[in-house]
């Protein structure tokens, strides 16, 4: 069981300050939504104190008002990302309206100058501001809804774009790939965390970084239900966890008063894809029969306008590939070798991939001052595959269609959140469940395993596989998770972010490996004639291969983004993590092991510590 995520058994302790010269007022962390803050000034240049501002989503007509403090300042936390109408109003002033679009992670500076007028008028429409490049102490890179819909990858994976971030790179899309992570820094996949609605996609048990993606051809969400997200590559913020090199943190679409959908299908088959340079290398000329078929539908609209909305898409990834099974032909010389008649082995096979993925939203808006979300979103996925040769995860030479694995992964996610706000204040609530399971198992199990170790008509040795696939393995990871974040904004100098999480963790692990027993031949070894007639060689794996254990994770943190001028902002954080069990401490070997152990322990080549046991 490999270990991966950030935080250790024990105590932890992250610190971190980071310090950035601004040409722009500056910019703090929201998990999934983004800021407006601003100052409010009369044409003088005095600030407005007690004036309205007013934020109207565009798609939804959810309105969130704020009044400017004594200094004219005013902040809009925990906003959506979309399009808004902002307007400020101030008795006596004519107001005026600017409408922006609020992008994930990040605050829009926004601020307005008020005309004196003797009545109250229509606010002033002013041309929609363009997007601003932030400038905080995070190097990040937002991936904007429009870039999502509009620059085309094969794949359909959304990570493909976080290429767009300098030092983030996305593992090329192979057609006889089985992952698809994302690298940055320099350092391993394993390092890298996903927030997608500000719940983590990282499983404790397996690697990789994004639940399911180290052992994956497939995608880990639907494309389709992202609107946008933020790659954080350096210098994030202390709210994040379970990360050392990069953070990825999306939100997804949601419903709005106006009914919209897409439909979309994509297919790609051998003829629209070239030989790589390392195939031509290898002197392959013919490519293997191959398609991909992607299929995505979305829709989304309002059940009671203004209030209740709903947004649900599903996507289907359908790969055919073919790969080729060529066992050698053996040297003559060995009848026994003649009779299992490896060849008849050989052929083209079938290696299906079949990925399904639905994602349901609902957004609720309770009154001005609260909204909340509920959402569900599952991913199921059958890869047959690790057959034919080594580049295929063959672990000999060669592997028969028999050696195949079905490797299953099933993921699924729920949760909630509950937002309110309260002038200065935000206050963020959630609730998630998470199910995460992988299970590769012999595609034909009960066939006993033979490896051949023969030379072939040139000489060449060469070690050659039948039979069924060695291991039965189940990794399941069931998590509740509670998460409360409270933000506070002072004066426009203090942005005060602090939270603590809860999680119950449950860890199911069955590793049956080499349960299917393996049979090895060869000629000779050691000076003693086989002949190929009997095998020299047994391994076959038994015993107890269950694990079940329970573990919490609890986690807090306070960060202040302080801008004692408007070019200089400082952050500074803390963060401490704290796990119960997550390594198996509570094992004891079982007796019956201690003695055989002991018993044979004189006999073996290398005589074993019995201290370790």
């Amino acid at each position: 069981m490999s270990r991966r995520s950030f935080a250790q058994l024990g105590w932890g302790l992250l610190l971190g300050v980071a310090f950035v010269v601004m040409a722009a007022p500056g910019a703090w962390a929201q998990t999934s939504t983004g800021s407006i803050r601003g100052y409010v000034t009369d044409s003088s240049g005095t600030p407005v104190a007690g004036a309205r501002v007013v934020a109207v989503n565009i798609a939804t007509s959810a309105a969130r008002e704020v009044p400017t403090q004594s200094n004219g300042f005013y902040a809009l936390l925990g906003l959506v990302p979309a399009e808004y109408d902002v307007t400020a109003r101030q008795i006596g002033m004519a107001p005026q309206k600017i409408r922006v679009r609020v992008l994930i992670g990040e605050v829009f500076p926004l601020d307005f100058k008020l005309a004196a007028s003797a009545v109250q008028i229509e606010a002033v429409s002013v041309v929609a501001a363009a997007g601003v490049e932030m400038r905080t102490s995070e190097i990040a890179t937002n991936v904007t809804q429009q870039q999502i819909e509009r620059l085309p990858t094969a794949s359909r994976n959304f990570l493909d774009l976080a290429a767009l971030a300098p030092g983030v790179t996305i593992s090329d899309d192979r057609i006889n790939s089985v992952s698809r992570t994302f690298t940055a820094g320099g350092q391993s996949a394993n390092t890298v965390n996903i927030f997608v609605d500000g719940t983590s996609l990282k499983n404790d048990l397996t690697g990789g970084g994004v639940t399911g993606q180290d052992a994956s051809k497939g995608n880990p969400f639907p494309r389709s239900a992202i609107q946008e997200y933020r790659v954080i590559s350096q210098n994030f913020k202390a709210e994040y966890q379970k990360a050392s090199s990069a953070i990825i943190t999306a939100t997804t679409k949601s419903g709005g008063n106006e009914w919209h959908g897409n439909a979309l299908f994509g297919y790609q088959n051998k003829d629209l894809v070239a030989l790589d340079s390392l195939q031509r290398k290898a002197g392959i000329t013919t490519k293997p029969d191959y398609t991909r078929s992607l299929a995505s539908l979305s829709l989304g609209g309002p059940i009671q306008r203004d209030r209740l909305f709903f947004f649900a898409s599903y996507e289907g990834n359908y790969q055919n590939r073919t790969s080729l099974v060529h066992f050698p032909t053996p040297a003559a010389g060995f009848p026994d070798l003649d009779t299992v008649n490896i060849k008849t082995y050989n052929g083209n096979f079938g290696s299906p991939f079949r990925e399904t993925m639905v994602f349901g939203k609902l957004n609720y808006t309770v009154n001005p001052k609260s909204s909340a979300e509920l959402s569900f979103s599952t991913r199921h996925e059958t890869d047959v595959r690790d057959f034919g040769d080594r580049p295929h995860n063959c672990p000999e030479d060669m592997c028969a269609f028999s050696e195949a694995v079905n490797f299953r992964q099933d993921i699924s996610i729920g949760q909630f959140r509950y937002n309110r706000f309260a002038g200065a204040w935000l206050n963020e609530t959630k609730v998630d469940y998470s199910r995460f399971r992988r299970q590769p198992s012999p595609n034909d199990p009960g066939v006993p395993a033979r490896v051949y170790a023969y030379r072939d008509t040139s000489g060449n040795m060469t070690n050659n596989f039948i039979g069924s696939n060695l291991s039965i393995q189940d990794f399941t990871q069931r998590r509740v998770g509670l998460r409360d974040d409270l933000t506070h904004s002072s004066g426009g100098e203090h942005v005060i972010k602090m939270g603590a999480s809860l999680d119950f963790v449950a860890y199911d692990v069955f590793k049956g490996n080499d349960e299917t027993p393996r049979f090895a031949y060869r000629d000779s070894v050691n000076g003693h004639s086989y002949k190929f007639r009997n095998p020299y060689e047994l391994k076959y794996g038994t015993g107890n291969a269950t694990l079940n254990k329970n573990n919490q994770e609890v986690g807090a943190y306070v960060q202040d983004d302080w801008s004692p001028t408007p070019r200089l902002t400082i952050n500074v954080g803390v963060r401490w993590d704290f796990e119960s069990k997550m390594m198996n401490y509570d094992y004891v070997t079982p007796q019956n092991v201690v003695d055989t152990v002991t018993r044979y322990r004189d006999s073996m080549p290398t005589r074993l510590d019995l201290s370790r046991y």
